[in-house]
């Protein structure tokens, strides 16, 4: 099974570009998207071109804002949207798909905000997302993707030293929030696969970064213990366009 997940800054925004045809070269099994920045039905009528699939989404209460999509060729056993928590629930952030011998959640998580005006809400976030996750995974193994928004260590981003502690993505609380999914037993699958590697998923569209390889990775694939030898590939697809952000790809055998 090949899953992709991407944050697409805009599900409307990115169709005007390469992203019917990127997908279709990738023929992924299933595609996880996360700021989709459209409603349910906007996001059906978006994608209407994607026959293959079938496509689940949720929207956040604020129209043009946040949202997830899953689209998936098998049809799952069940679709949930969001964490059960009233609070975290208003913007579309989660949605997950049931399928035989796993969960897959895509995510998209709270950014603090450039001044850290969230700091404190993506805290409260990261801890109910974990427990979240932890619930479902007693029925069942999880693979959780998407947009977490904190690079987790000095490898994944360019410049660590002038960001840390100063830039949302690499604040000491978001790297704790991510310390305490890996401490869980969730495994990062691109250091799984990769340990050293300086690869990055999202770029900002200032002063030519993508262009200079000025980066963060800041999307994964984490997911549960069991599922480790059962994946063949984890990688990020920095050559495809169309967002600030690039897909990351999974590969597991059934």
């Amino acid at each position: 099974m090949k899953i992709i997940s991407f944050n697409v800054n805009g599900i409307r925004a990115i169709l005007k570009k390469d992203f019917q045809k990127d997908m279709n070269d990738l023929q992924a099994d299933v595609i996880c998207l996360q700021e989709t920045k459209a409603q349910d039905d906007q996001v059906q009528e978006a994608l209407t071109s994607f026959e293959e699939y079938h496509i689940f989404s949720n929207s956040a209460v604020k129209k043009g804002y946040s949202g997830t999509a899953i689209l998936t060729k098998e049809k799952p056993i069940s679709i949930s949207q969001d964490i059960g928590i009233d609070e975290h629930d208003q913007e579309g952030r989660v949605l997950a798909t049931e399928f035989e011998s796993f969960f897959l959640v895509t995510v998209y998580v709270p950014n603090s905000g450039s001044e850290l005006k969230r700091l404190e809400y993506r805290q409260t976030w990261d801890e109910a997302f974990l427990n979240y996750l932890k619930n479902l995974e007693k029925k069942k193994p999880i693979i959780v993707c998407g947009d977490l928004n904190v690079a987790h260590k000095e490898i994944d981003l360019a410049r660590p030293k002038e960001n840390y502690n100063k830039a949302a993505g690499f604040m000491q609380e978001e790297i704790d929030g991510m310390d305490a999914y890996i401490n869980a037993g969730f495994v990062d699958t691109f250091r799984l696969m990769h340990p050293d590697e300086i690869k990055y998923s999202w770029w900002s569209y200032r002063g030519g970064a993508r262009q200079r390889n000025v980066g963060w990775r800041i999307d994964y694939f984490l997911v549960s213990p069991s599922l480790t030898s059962k994946i063949t590939n984890a990688t990020i697809l920095n050559e495809v366009h169309g967002s600030d952000h690039c897909p990351v790809m999974l590969e597991i055998s059934e």
